[in-house]
């Protein structure tokens, strides 16, 4: 018993793969690694990625369109090449590790990056008529960009559920930290990206590309350090073995068993006698009655009984079962998300385009970048996370009895309602910005006396939103993802970001097609001037909106999971 109060209950080791001891590892002591590490690599991150839009147009001679299109297919790769990282991590590696590896690729390709923008024959030649990549440039530099998307892929899965993993759900004190982990994490990232987007974007625009790719390069290797430096104080979830074995097994278990009829009495489905399930790193799930066709997989039947031990392929347990359900009632709100991350994507490209266009001046010499503004959307996630955690949460727990002030579900939702309204106020710009520009005839003027920061409230609105949004999705699909498939339910998460910029994607392909036919400039021409770019906000708008009540429908019959008591 005297053991029990000394150690985790949850089934995490130490590096040294001993039990967790509860006062010397995890908690808040090993979380300002990992916290600090977060915020060094997506300074690294945003500092490469912020301005990527404009260095394909100048160094790479790419248009409006294909340079936003590019970036938005890097980034959505970035972000589901999680999946890759996630698999490796639950099955085989762990998060730790599958940290520390892919961190090797991420910084080579840092490197890489860093070379392609500043050594002589790597990179593209300029002079007074522009510049001339050849392939072979053009070649190394999304070579570096790939190896990038490949080594933030095992990170981004694994950082946030290892950071969670520090907190032993089992106590009650530690679950509600974890719930606060989830917000100070996102206060890590976008402190990174508040250097990255001012003094690196600075950097890029006015002393070269060279500087501004090394610099991350260096905040990575300091991320390195960081993650290294707290190995002793960290907890270590135990992997859990292939979560595709374990999902095929019980599909193969239902098929071999399809006209079998499961029992109204569930106590009688295979389970455990143990206190433990047989999935390391996992706890047993109650019976839910969703999806009831699969309860087929853990009927016992004689011929299991006079097997012996049981074959996986043939009985599955209500565990293995539960993580399946678990999985799928996850996919519905995973749909719903993606149209939140298609407006978030539209702050590296659109906007980026959108502020080009406008007067950019700070007082008569200092002249700020297009995409530095995306520090206003930093700042507002660096002033609603403590109000958040520390106002908002304790004022709305008084209405909702709920101890974290909303669930899950409805703090998502009430983020998708803010992101709808960002665009809302993004098209009212654009609107203002064209009749400037009808008034006056000015057409081919490259910027407009129309000052850049009016577009701060679209960027103060969409920080508001990854608040409620993203720091709840987060911390939903890390907790309602079954135990030994964390790291696969925080990909899941990333991966509404990688549909979503493929979406917007796919999205501006259409809408240009579309609005080039018989010879029409379109409604993003390479002159913003000419085209219509408030329509594409409207129709986001509209995509918004209808993608909300949506996830209302969805959230409504969503059940939260159930841990089976020890």
């Amino acid at each position: 018993m005297e053991e029990d109060g000394i150690y985790t209950q949850d089934g995490t080791i130490t590096i040294s793969r001993k039990p967790a001891n509860k006062k010397k590892t995890g908690n808040w002591k090993a979380c300002y690694f990992i916290l600090g590490n977060e915020c060094c690599e997506r300074l690294a991150y945003y500092g490469m990625s912020t301005n990527l839009v404009n260095y394909l147009r100048e160094r790479f001679n790419q248009g409006n369109v294909t340079a936003a299109n590019n970036v938005t297919t890097w980034s959505g790769t970035c972000y589901i090449t999680p999946l890759i990282g996630a698999f490796l991590a639950d099955s085989y590696l762990g998060r730790y590790w599958t940290i520390a590896s892919f961190s090797v690729i991420y910084a080579i390709g840092m490197t890489l990056l860093t070379l392609s923008a500043s050594a002589p024959g790597i990179k593209p030649s300029c002079d007074a008529n522009g510049c001339n990549p050849t392939s072979a440039q053009t070649s190394a530099c999304f070579i570096a960009l790939y190896l990038i998307a490949l080594g933030t892929g095992g990170i981004k899965p694994c950082v946030s559920a290892f950071g969670a993993d520090q907190f032993d759900d089992s106590d009650k004190k530690e679950a509600i930290r974890k719930s606060s982990f989830f917000n100070w994490f996102y206060f890590s990232i976008n402190i990174g990206a508040l250097v990255a987007s001012s003094v690196l974007v600075w950097i890029q625009m006015n002393i070269g590309w060279g500087w501004s790719f090394g610099a991350p390069a260096v905040a990575m290797i300091i991320a390195v350090i960081f993650f290294f430096s707290g190995s002793r104080l960290y907890r270590l979830q135990i992997p859990g073995g292939s979560p595709l074995t374990r999902i095929c097994q019980v599909i193969v278990a239902v098929l071999r068993k399809i006209n079998i009829q499961v029992p109204d009495d569930k106590s009688l489905l295979h389970e455990t006698v143990d206190v433990e399930s047989v999935i390391k790193g996992s706890r047993k799930l109650d019976h839910t009655n969703r999806f009831k066709c699969l309860d087929k997989a853990a009927v016992e039947t004689q011929s299991d009984i006079s097997r012996g031990l049981p074959n996986p392929w043939r009985l599955c347990t209500v565990t293995q079962v539960e993580e399946l359900k678990s999985v799928i009632s996850l996919l519905p709100v995973w749909a719903s998300l993606i149209a939140f991350a298609a407006v978030y994507g539209q702050m590296s490209t659109m906007f980026v385009l959108q502020g080009n266009t406008m007067d950019q001046h700070v007082g008569p010499r200092f002249r700020i970048p297009s995409a530095s503004l995306t520090i206003f959307d930093t700042l507002s996630v660096i002033f609603w996370v403590p109000l958040y955690d520390r106002i908002i949460v304790p004022y709305a727990s008084r209405f909702t009895g709920h101890k974290q002030g909303f669930t899950q579900l409805q703090r998502m939702g009430i983020g998708l309602v803010i992101s709808t309204i960002a665009m809302v106020v993004s098209g009212i710009l654009e609107v203002v910005r064209l009749d400037i520009i009808r008034k006056n005839n000015y057409y081919d003027v490259e910027t407009i006396p129309l000052s850049i920061f009016w577009q701060v409230p679209q960027y103060f609105i969409v920080g508001c939103a990854e608040v409620f949004t993203n720091i709840g999705s987060l911390e939903f699909f890390y907790g309602e993802a079954p135990d030994a498939k964390r790291s696969f339910g925080m990909a899941l998460f990333l991966t509404t970001t990688a549909v979503g910029n493929y979406a917007s994607t796919l999205l501006l392909t259409i809408v240009t097609k579309i609005t080039t036919r018989h010879g029409n400039l379109g409604w993003i021409p390479d002159n913003l001037n000419r085209g219509h770019l408030d329509y594409f906000y409207w129709l986001l708008t509209t995509l918004s909106f209808l993608n909300f009540l949506v996830f209302l429908w969805i959230a409504k019959r969503y059940r939260y999971k159930n841990v089976a008591a020890k």
